[in-house]
């Protein structure tokens, strides 16, 4: 499609200008019962400020044992699915990551 770069560019205005009054009022009344969903959990409360004492916390983690298939990159120290080995660097693994 051929776009006329000389005609006169349309703004906003002048489209709002066109429409009809019935179309206003249906815009100005869909925009007035917009409805706002407050999640509980996005309150202040759920933030932690940098340098807050946590001692009083505790957390419960599930430590699952290194599987068969999977091995410790010798750079990062993480434990990682064979299918992520790169290379051996001295005998020791790499992930890709690392490598």
């Amino acid at each position: 499609m051929a776009t006329d770069y000389d005609a006169p560019r349309r703004s906003e205005t002048d489209e709002m200008a066109e429409d009809s009054l019935e179309e206003l009022k249906a815009r100005r009344n869909e925009a007035q019962s917009a409805v706002v969903d407050v999640d509980e959990s996005d309150t202040a409360e759920s933030f932690e400020l940098p340098g807050a004492d946590l001692s009083g916390e505790e957390l419960t983690v599930k430590v699952l044992p290194k599987q068969a298939d999977e091995f410790t990159c010798s750079s990062c120290f993480l434990v990682i699915h064979r299918s992520r080995l790169a290379a051996h660097h001295n005998g020791q693994p790499i992930c890709r990551d690392c490598a």
